[in-house]
């Protein structure tokens, strides 16, 4: 007689789970390898070794269809991008994102991207305390919207419609609800600002249109390409980049580690903030065939809902220790927060030299980070992360200037 499998009434996305999703996690954890959440209708897979399984196998656990969970944010807000992609297809259209995103592409931005961080450090932290989260923004938004050849204007709306349309990736509730016009909104807003006469042929979205010149991509994949820009390579890095902050403050001790040789330690630093807080915490997979997940029967067509929060504080993978944030741990990078498989996210060494940026600048001029009062939290289906998080920091002594 076949097991039952588990279930579990877990109401994942009510304000009360998502301010703090961990119990609920470790609850999931220890009822097995996939749980159904009885609510939702969809298979909640909690621990890293599945999950990772899972994003390596996209012919068996597809995104077409299933990235989120209403049928109208997969149909017509996912509908062509590369996110909800799978085969032909997701090859054809990351070819053309990954060009722009490859390391050797990364070789020629880091004088800019350094420049930029330098210059925003220093206006952020000359008081003695700032944002952390208004610090990341700035860099990340400048940074990726001049890459896109975007104009700053459209900022704030951009980064509202982004956070809309993760939250638009959750169940049909209020918060759904409220989400759909500002996600819509980008959509719109990307529509009407990236034409072939307003983009600079040197930005990315001008190398999309010539893309789809040279043949490579149909003219109608333009704009859902250039939404993976927006939407994913913004509130992910910003967030990551903020909590990476609040844990330092945190951890002074690490704040010193990185201090003393921020070329070894931060990237690591960024991914075991990515590790231990998720920027997105969830993503959908729709089965294509039968399937058994260490166990658990599923038929064609079940949806899942790959917890990387989860698999971050797994304590499978990453010890019992697995709720501590540690620079120094071994193998931190290898997180599924960046997704896995054929969709492990392209932005990766964007969002690592960013991070390097920021905190070799940060680590220059600030001998220590202090946390001034509570961050505010973000309430979002997928998002995870501060819409403020207020710092202080004592400024190292200014060098002398040469010749003094």
């Amino acid at each position: 007689m076949p097991a039952i499998a588990p279930s579990s009434p877990i109401p994942l996305f009510d304000d009360q789970v998502l301010t703090d999703p961990y119990p609920s996690y470790r609850s999931l954890r220890e009822l097995g390898p996939a749980v159904r959440l009885e609510e939702y209708g969809v298979w909640a897979v909690p621990h890293h070794a599945q999950l990772a399984a899972i994003l390596r196998n996209p012919d068996l656990y597809g995104s077409e269809d299933g990235i989120a969970l209403t049928d109208l944010a997969n149909e017509q807000l996912l509908a062509g991008t590369v996110l909800a992609s799978d085969g032909a297809q997701h090859v054809k259209l990351r070819r053309v994102l990954s060009k722009q995103l490859a390391p050797r592409a990364m070789k020629g931005l880091a004088d800019r991207v350094t420049a930029r961080a330098e210059r925003l450090v220093r206006a952020h932290v000359e008081s003695g305390r700032f944002d952390a989260v208004a610090l990341s923004q700035h860099m990340v938004c400048d940074t990726v919207m001049e890459l896109m050849g975007l104009p700053q204007a459209d900022r704030e709306l951009l980064l509202d419609g982004a956070a809309a349309t993760f939250n638009v990736f959750g169940p049909d509730n209020s918060r759904y609800q409220q989400a759909l016009p500002l996600a819509s909104r980008m959509v719109e807003l990307l529509h009407e600002t990236l034409t072939r006469e307003a983009v600079d042929r040197d930005s990315w979205m001008g190398a999309i249109f010539e893309a789809v010149d040279a043949g490579q991509i149909e003219e109608s994949d333009a704009i859902p390409l250039a939404s993976a820009y927006t939407a994913a390579g913004i509130d992910t890095t910003v967030l990551g980049l903020a909590d990476c902050l609040v844990q330092l403050s945190r951890h002074p001790e690490q704040w010193q580690t990185l201090r003393g040789d921020p070329e070894r330690w931060a990237t690591p630093a960024f991914h075991e903030a990515l590790r231990l807080e998720a920027p997105i915490q969830a993503f959908g997979r729709l089965t294509t065939g039968p399937t058994d997940i260490t166990g658990v029967h599923l038929e064609k067509g079940e949806q899942l809902w790959l917890l990387y929060g989860s698999a971050g504080r797994d304590e499978a993978q990453w010890g019992p220790e697995a709720d501590t944030f540690d620079i120094r741990r071994p193998g931190n990078d290898q997180h599924l927060a960046f997704g896995g498989g054929p969709h492990l996210c392209a932005g990766i060494p964007l969002a690592e030299l960013q991070v390097r940026a920021v905190l070799h600048a940060l680590a220059t001029h600030c001998t220590t980070l202090t946390p001034d009062g509570d961050p505010t939290r973000v309430l979002n289906h997928l998002l995870r992360g501060y819409s403020s998080a207020p710092l202080t920091a004592e400024l190292a002594p200014a060098a002398p200037e040469s010749g003094a």
